[in-house]
């Protein structure tokens, strides 16, 4: 099974996706909600494919034949906190990472730019907040 990567960015009021390179041709789109990206990308995906078809262009066999999963990839920070800003709010991540919430909001808007430790914190405070819903 091939691996599709799917580019996220926050673009200040949606959300803007575009597949990786591993799908011919330039493809993007964008929606209000992560929810709502997350339907539409099989739906862009598929329409791309038909597109190429009827054009004759050359699509790898496991592209055409759905042999694929899609793998999100957010750019910054912003993007990964307006992501899951539906499951967790600013104050949760806050609790969860250590970080203060002041600062994270500062990130969310892009204000400022965490570190790569900072980041790392923030993804591992998400996952701390899964893990314990998940043992609910």
């Amino acid at each position: 099974m091939e691996k599709i990567r799917i580019d996220v960015q926050w673009c200040d009021k949606n959300f803007g996706a575009a597949f990786g390179d591993n799908v011919p041709g330039a493809v993007v789109f964008t929606s209000k909600s992560m929810a709502e990206l997350q339907k539409i990308a099989t739906e862009t995906l598929q329409f791309h494919i038909e597109g190429m078809i009827e054009d004759g262009d050359d699509i790898p066999t496991w592209l055409a034949e759905g042999d694929y999963e899609f793998e999100w990839n957010y750019i910054d920070a912003a993007t990964l906190l307006r992501a899951v800003e539906h499951y967790a709010n600013i104050a949760a991540i806050s609790r969860a990472s250590g970080i203060n919430a002041n600062l994270l909001s500062h990130y969310a808007n892009r204000i400022k730019t965490p570190s790569r430790k900072q980041y790392d914190r923030i993804i591992d405070g998400i996952h701390r907040i899964g893990r314990e819903l998940i043992a609910v």
